[in-house]
């Protein structure tokens, strides 16, 4: 039963209908992935998507957890003899961990308060009397609880317990702390301070050393930047609403008359708040904030990291991959167009007296390998290289010569995974090989690194970790099996992001293709160590077999789908080969004709699609990118400059942008469009192209301020469009060039 009350609310908190959700829990619970329920299970739960299924699985979560703490607390009151009907009932009818929370307070064992001392010394009698604020000489009645065996020396000592008394009642009403967090949450304040001394060491957080807003409005970035500012003792922060509001809303609940003991009560009230309720309510609103502020800044990352997962792959072409470097030479792999390393060197195009040998050097190596495209990576050196190879005039000129984000790359190769396959190599010669292997494809090989390490993160050390780690770990999977995997060339990094594998599944299956070579079909998956018929449900579909007798073993059909297909193909009297190349005879199909109890028209409409175009990559063609030739240095930059560039990061207060000067600039929220921007990936996207102009530079601090409030996305889609609608991108970014001179 609750369990069906908990689809209910699910369903009306994400407008979708009550099966659905209860589909889709069933199906979590049984080890379904995310992936596979949005692609192989849309007649169950009704065509619910990636996200969809993500959001129910978040929510029952939740409420499960909400569900155990109200057993608990039940529990624990019933233990006391304390439970009544009616507090069962509110604690059924919570809503929130902290509305649990306020209820369970008053029954919560506790350490000795002061409170607790003076129930020992006989005084909640009193408490009582003075909390009915009736008409009393409250002297008199203070004078009868005087004992000093009990430590109670004279009247004052006896009011001033009471009022603890009283005081721990009003901190402990779950309606006066519900009103005070609401209070909190409209209008509490996040003040900071710098420490005194701390100014010079903490320079980076100067912008905070006198600040104040609205702690609910503090933007992810600004709120957590203050954190780490108080974390590193820099600055104090505090968190509150005006205090005399506060204690408005308590005197209105619990004051009702005006006499001698209403006073004692107002004094209770002001304690309570001031001792006890202020810091508790305080700490509530710093965790909620900080949880705000961490999911915002986690969704940036994963947003950013989804975007560069599935950036386009140049293919599988023979790559000539270039780590730079100025003073150790720069490091040159071949790749073949499986990314297998066919031949590594150094050369060294920055030494005057090299530069001859490191050209005959690049050309022997082209020639020898048949190199379709040079890949160079962005860092150190990086635009110095690129110039030296376009230098070179003996090289053909349909020779792609490729900028590649290098980030992270270190890490590969120093990882594990990069020793495993490169022993006998050094971290130079392993880094080289990551650059090329990231152009032929982008996700295949970032999936080797820890998605924290990629480097389009904000804030990403503030934030909560395991949170940000299973959000990242999410997007890998999601990219992973949206662009679906080959069985015999994936690595075991890949493979054990497809649905239903994992780190142990996947070194099963390297193994056995290690033993038994390439697998020749998706059935022979069975035959690998530990694979059930679970784990093959779940993996099947997302892993692809180009090489396969069975034509749909190469695209997104399902196994369990194959009969569907094959029954299609003999009522029109053709093979399935057939069927995937005749668009005409696929025009033939009538796919009502094919609907069951358990196949409806999702499904075959994935089908028909498939038969078009069997595992077609979702990402987009890839595009060659050219920076401005004019520019390599920071210094090379004047404001006005119009250039093109790449979004390397997105963040809630503007973008990052590669220019070529080995130093990203700033466009900040304000500066991406003409119109207001609410959120900066609505505008752009980690890997877009984009055309910025430049309006500062500070070269002591290298920091470049961008714009692009030139209506230039508007430009490219308008009058510029008819112009260009037959040049690629770069030559486009070369016309608007000219056209904003």
């Amino acid at each position: 039963m609750i369990e069906i009350h908990f689809y209910k609310k699910i369903a009306t908190q994400l407008n979708i209908a009550e099966k659905q959700v209860s589909a889709t829990v069933k199906l979590l619970d049984e080890g379904a992935t995310i992936p596979f329920i949005a692609r192989y299970r849309k007649e169950i739960t009704g065509s619910l998507d990636e996200v969809q299924v993500s959001n129910v699985r978040n929510e029952i979560e939740r409420l499960r957890i909400l569900q155990k703490r109200r057993e608990a607390i039940i529990e624990s009151i019933e233990s006391q003899n304390k439970l009544t009907e009616d507090l069962k009932f509110k604690i059924s009818n919570a809503e929130t961990i902290a509305a649990l929370e306020d209820i369970y307070l008053p029954f919560k064992p506790k350490r000795r308060t002061r409170a607790t001392l003076a129930r020992e010394k006989g005084l909640e009698p009193l408490a009582l009397l003075l909390f009915k604020q009736t008409q009393i000489d409250i002297k008199k009645e203070a004078l009868i609880y005087i004992s000093t065996e009990k430590g109670v020396n004279n009247f004052e000592e006896a009011l001033a317990g009471a009022r603890d008394i009283i005081a721990e009642w009003v901190n402990e009403n779950a309606l006066a702390r519900e009103k005070i967090r609401s209070l909190f949450k409209r209008k509490a304040t996040i003040k900071s301070k710098v420490q005194k001394g701390k100014e010079q060491a903490g320079e980076k957080f100067r912008d905070y050393f006198d600040w104040e807003e609205n702690i609910m409005n503090c933007p992810s970035h600004r709120l957590l930047a203050i954190f780490r500012g108080e974390t590193e003792d820099v600055l104090n922060v505090k968190i509150k609403p005006l205090e005399e509001d506060a204690l408005e809303i308590l005197c209105t609940q619990f004051i009702i008359s005006n006499n001698a003991s209403s006073t004692q009560i107002k004094l209770a009230i002001e304690d309570a708040y001031a001792r006890m309720m202020q810091a508790s309510i305080e700490s509530e609103i710093r965790v909620l904030a900080k949880e705000l502020a961490d999911e915002k800044a986690i969704q940036v990352f994963a947003d950013n990291l989804r975007e560069l997962l599935l950036a386009s792959p140049l293919g599988q072409k023979a790559i000539l991959a270039i780590d730079p470097g100025l003073r150790t030479g720069c490091k040159v792999v071949a790749l073949d167009k499986q990314g297998a390393l066919l031949e590594d060197t150094v050369i060294y195009p920055h030494e005057q007296n090299k530069i001859i040998q490191a050209k005959q050097t690049i050309i022997a190596l082209c020639a020898k390998h048949a190199i379709e495209a040079i890949a160079i990576g962005n860092g150190t050196a990086g635009r110095e290289t690129e110039n030296f190879i376009r230098s070179i005039k003996e090289l053909p000129k349909e020779m792609n010569v490729i900028m590649v984000n290098e980030s992270g790359a270190s890490i590969y190769s120093a990882s594990e995974a990069a020793r495993e396959e490169f022993a006998d190599k050094d971290i130079t010669v392993r880094g080289a090989v990551s650059i090329g292997r990231r152009l032929a494809d982008p996700l295949a090989e970032l999936v080797k690194i820890d998605a924290k390490s990629i480097g389009v993160g904000q804030y990403q050390h503030d934030v909560d970790q395991n949170l940000l780690k299973k959000k990242l770990d999410e997007v890998v999977v999601s990219c992973v099996n949206k662009v679906g995997v080959e069985l015999n060339t994936a690595s075991k990094q890949l493979l054990s992001y497809v649905s239903g594998l994992g780190p142990q599944l996947a070194s099963n299956i390297i193994k056995y293709r290690n033993e038994n070579g390439a697998f020749k079909s998706r059935k022979d998956l069975k035959k690998v160590a530990r694979m059930g018929e679970k784990a093959f449900e779940q993996a099947a579909g997302f892993l692809r077999v180009a090489n396969s007798k069975h034509p749909l073993d190469k695209s997104a059909v399902h196994p369990e789908s194959y009969e569907i297909a094959e029954k299609i193909a003999t009522d029109l009297n053709c093979s399935i080969e057939q069927l995937m190349a005749d668009k005409e005879l696929r025009k033939k199909i009538n796919l009502q004709k094919y609907v069951t109890e358990k196949v409806g028209l999702p499904t075959l409409t994935d089908i028909l699609c498939e038969l078009d175009k069997p595992g077609r990559d979702p990402r987009k063609s890839f595009e060659v990118f050219q920076f401005d030739n004019s520019v390599h240095d920071i210094k090379d930059l004047q404001v006005g400059m119009l250039l093109p560039g790449i979004v390397t990061n997105v963040t809630n207060f503007g973008a990052f942008v590669d220019i070529g000067v080995h130093q990203d600039g700033l466009v900040h929220i304000s500066q991406l469009s003409n119109t207001f921007v609410s959120d900066p990936n609505k505008i752009v996207k980690v890997q877009q192209q984009v055309m910025v102009r430049v309006t500062e530079i500070d070269i002591q601090r290298k920091r470049i301020a961008l714009s692009m409030k030139e209506a230039i996305q508007a430009s490219i889609k308008s009058d510029v469009k008819e112009a260009t609608s037959s040049l690629s991108l770069t030559d486009q970014l070369a016309a608007l060039k000219n056209k904003f001179k």
